[in-house]
């Protein structure tokens, strides 16, 4: 294991161990002011038509704290409204489930409960949909959406005060809401103090019509905003004015609008677009130097922070999951035919995907997993090539170690981890095929890295360790260069991963070096 791994893994493991810290906070001392006289008690609904947990009859505003591991915080707040249209909050699906997304990227997140209308039944969401646009609904909203409004900014207020206690930079503490919640965020970016000021506003398909936009300050905190067109509550325009807003004021944002998603969709699946919303979010943060790392270890001053955030935000990142139920199922299962296993990275996870005919039938087992460099597949090797005792493993790994996905890497740390990858499998009785690194003239992620002769130079150690340790090498480079030594276009459509045809090419080779492994001592 190298440097750079053990450093990674002992970082993973703390941030596995010290998981995310929860606690609740009042957000006022006694009662909040304009419901003193407010007695009823928060409830909680878990049968509604919302199909998930509604937080009802707050009169307590509170706060929930959801802290990252300070080894991977960035110093970066975030206060979160749930959305409920002022009768309810959405608690998992527009609160907690988004404060467990960002903390695993390092942001402190505090989950905001404000104050609602009352509800007289344990179901606030069918009470609320019985009266919805009747004179009655209006006169409760106008009457608690200033509440709501000044929970937010009294959120924002207290986590300044406080940034200290929770390793917060005072100058990196934002908003986002989700409708109603989406009203409190935008609010807070309108006649704000110095205590109360968001540092950025995220409302997410927010009620915020015209008349609520008030004059925008010049230094108004930037925008992202994002709403789905086929909002079923037409809420899409609302997002858009604000966007033109910031943008005739000179102010940064960013808009996502989907074209399906419609309304409340939070962190929901619903195999759309829209589920990508909160990557989108995560995006904009980066680029907007959110996500560094308040304390930066060693060994991630030599990753882009693209990369830190991708390190971060897997507590898995060996990636162990993706096959586990997969591996768990084959254990249990027995075939006449040599089990053959390809261990590889993005091109060795879209072959199967690519062609399945050339692994129906054969007992060929696809164990690829995209983006992956050798350092995180001699990790997982064991669980997906060795218990799964196949007669022969083909190992395909580097490309991805040159474009330096998980850090700069030297050649030698790649030839020894595709090295440790062949001595584990041979010690367990399992044949061994070394795939040369396919051709590349240049990464589509990572343009000007000139790739080719780095290829041809692994290639030649990876070649060389085959022939003295009589193991087959299977040259796949060769078959497919081009005069550039890559990969001409009818082979890959980016120049790394091949193509249907390009991968034509690569099975008879394939199939070739199997055999010639199995017929070896």
């Amino acid at each position: 294991m190298n440097k750079f791994l053990f450093l990674l893994s002992g970082l993973l493991f703390s941030a596995g161990v010290l998981t995310a810290q929860q606690k609740v906070i009042q957000l006022y001392k006694g009662a909040a002011p304009g419901s003193e006289n407010w007695n009823w008690n928060e409830a909680e609904s878990d049968s509604n038509a919302w199909k998930t947990k509604a937080v009802y009859n707050v009169s307590h505003p509170t706060l929930t704290v959801f802290t990252p591991d300070s080894m991977s915080s960035t110093g970066t707040a975030v206060v979160i409204c749930p959305g409920g249209a002022f009768h309810a909050l959405s608690i998992n699906s527009e609160g907690f489930d988004v404060a467990n997304y960002l903390v695993k990227r390092g942001v402190t997140c505090f989950v905001l409960k404000y104050r609602l209308a009352h509800s007289s039944t344990t179901d606030p969401v069918a009470e609320m949909t019985a009266k919805w646009d009747k004179p009655e609904f209006h006169e409760e909203n106008k009457a608690v959406v200033p509440l709501g409004v000044a929970d937010g900014k009294n959120a924002i207020a207290y986590v300044r005060a406080h940034a200290g206690e929770y390793g917060i930079d005072s100058h990196r503490i934002g908003i986002m809401g989700f409708s109603a919640g989406g009203t409190v965020a935008a609010s807070a970016a309108f006649n704000y103090t110095s205590e109360n000021r968001p540092d950025f506003v995220a409302p997410i398909y927010p009620y915020f019509p015209p008349e609520m936009i008030g004059k925008i300050s010049a230094d108004a905190p930037p925008l992202f905003v994002v709403a789905a067109t086929d909002d079923g509550l037409n809420l899409a325009p609302h997002s858009v004015n604000l966007y033109e807003q910031w943008l005739t004021a000179k102010h940064p944002a960013e808009i996502h609008m989907y074209s399906k998603g419609g309304h409340g969709f939070g962190m929901k699946v619903q195999h759309l677009p829209s589920d990508t919303w909160i990557d989108r979010f995560a995006d904009w943060l980066r680029v907007n130097s959110y996500l560094k790392l308040l304390h930066t270890p060693e060994w991630a001053t030599k990753l882009e922070d693209w990369q830190i955030e991708d390190v971060m935000k897997k507590g898995d990142w060996q990636n162990l999951a993706r096959y586990r139920k997969a591996n768990s199922a084959l254990a249990a299962t027995k075939s006449a035919k040599p089990r053959v296993v390809f261990m590889g990275n993005s091109i060795t996870d879209g072959w199967i995907n690519a062609d399945s005919s050339f692994f129906a039938g054969k007992n060929y087992i696809d164990r690829g997993i995209s983006g992956q460099t050798t350092p995180q597949m001699l990790v997982r090797f064991r669980p997906d090539v060795i218990d799964l005792k196949p007669a022969v493993v083909v190992i395909l790994a580097g490309i991805n170690d040159i474009a330096g996905n998980t850090g700069l890497m030297t050649l030698d740390e790649t030839f020894g981890n595709i090295v440790s990858m062949a001595q584990l499998a041979k010690s367990n009785h399992i044949k061994v095929v070394i795939s040369s690194v396919l051709p590349a003239y240049d990464f589509p992620w990572r343009p000007g890295m000139q790739p080719a002769e780095k290829v041809i130079k692994l290639n030649a150690m990876l070649k060389a360790y085959a022939t003295k340790n009589n193991i087959v090498y299977l040259d796949y480079f060769n078959a497919m260069k081009d005069e550039r030594n890559g990969l001409p276009a009818n082979l890959s459509h980016d120049g790394v991963h091949p193509t249907l045809e390009g991968y034509r090419i690569m099975e008879p080779l394939a199939e070739k070096a199997i055999a010639e492994a199995m017929r070896r001592k």
